[in-house]
C-alpha cells in the first residue's frame, strides 16, 4: 500500500472524526502538509461541513488558500473563543504523543493553534511513529541575524545545522518572513526538555518540537487500518 493511500485513509478517518465526535457550530483547526491537504479534500467532499460548522482556523497560507479553493470559511484565530479540535501531521511522533514538525515551514503558527485547542489530534502513517525522535531533521524558525551564533549551539548539542534553502539556494522564508535551520544529527531522549532549552535562545523564534503540549490522540494509518492511539493528559502552558 503507497504513502499516499495511506494518507488518503487517515485523513478520510479525521474527517469522519470531526463529523461524528465534534459539535456543529465549532470552528476546526486545520494544520499544514501533504497528509493536511487530504483532509481538507476530505472534509470538502461532505457536503455538510459548510453547513455544520462555523468554519476553519488555518496554520499557513498555503492551507488557507487549499480551504478557500473548496470554499471552506477561514477565521483568524484572535476572533474565535474556543477552538474543539486542531488537527495537524508531523513529522516523527514518539509513543508518548510527542512530535517533531515543520517540515512544511508551518511550526510557529502550528504550535500556537495546536496551544489553543483543547484536542490535538495528529494524523500520520505508520512509517512516522518510532522510539526516539531526531532521525528526521528538527526544524528551528530562527531570527535571521541570530543564524551563525544559533548554529554554533546546535553543533555544540552535536547536530549538524543546515540553512533551509529553495530550489533556487535562496534562503527559505517562513509565512513569517523568517528562516529555518534543520538540524540533523539529534538524538532527542528528552523532548520537554530539548524544547524549552532550545526556545530560550535569543533569535529563536519556534523550535519544531512539540512535547510540552503533544498529542492527545494519533490517528495512524497502516496496511492493516487505522490505529486510534491515545495519549495522557496535555498540560497547558501556563
Amino acid at each position: 500500500m503507497s504513502q499516499d493511500t495511506l494518507k488518503r485513509l487517515v485523513s478520510q478517518a479525521a474527517a469522519d472524526y470531526i463529523l461524528t465526535r465534534i459539535p456543529e457550530g465549532a470552528v476546526i483547526g486545520i494544520g499544514t502538509g501533504s497528509t493536511v491537504n487530504y483532509l481538507i479534500d476530505a472534509l470538502a467532499s461532505h457536503k455538510v461541513f459548510n453547513a455544520r460548522y462555523h468554519g476553519a482556523v488555518s496554520s499557513s497560507n498555503a492551507t488557507t488558500a487549499r480551504l478557500k479553493m473548496h470554499g471552506i470559511k477561514v477565521l483568524d484565530l484572535n476572533d474565535i473563543e474556543t477552538l474543539p479540535v486542531y488537527i495537524d501531521g508531523a513529522d516523527e511522533i514518539n509513543h508518548h504523543g510527542h512530535m517533531i514538525k515543520g517540515g512544511g515551514g508551518a511550526l510557529t503558527r502550528e504550535k500556537i493553534i495546536a496551544q489553543v485547542a483543547e484536542i490535538f489530534i495528529c494524523i500520520a502513517d505508520a512509517s512516522k511513529r518510532v522510539n526516539t525522535l531526531g532521525h528526521f531533521a528538527l526544524p528551528v524558525e530562527i531570527i535571521p541575524l541570530a543564524r551563525a551564533a544559533l548554529s554554533r549551539k546546535f553543533l555544540a548539542l552535536g547536530g549538524r545545522p543546515v540553512l533551509r534553502t529553495t530550489a533556487n539556494g535562496a534562503p527559505y522564508l517562513t509565512d513569517n518572513g523568517n528562516q529555518i535551520i534543520d538540524v540533523h544529527g539529534l538524538q532527542i531522549t528528552d523532548p520537554v526538555t530539548l524544547e524549552a532549552k532550545i526556545n530560550s535562545w535569543p533569535g529563536v523564534v519556534t523550535v519544531g518540537l512539540f512535547a510540552k503540549r503533544p498529542a492527545n490522540l494519533c490517528l495512524l494509518a497502516s496496511a492493516t487500518g487505522i490505529e486510534m492511539i491515545e495519549y495522557g493528559p496535555c498540560p497547558q502552558a501556563s
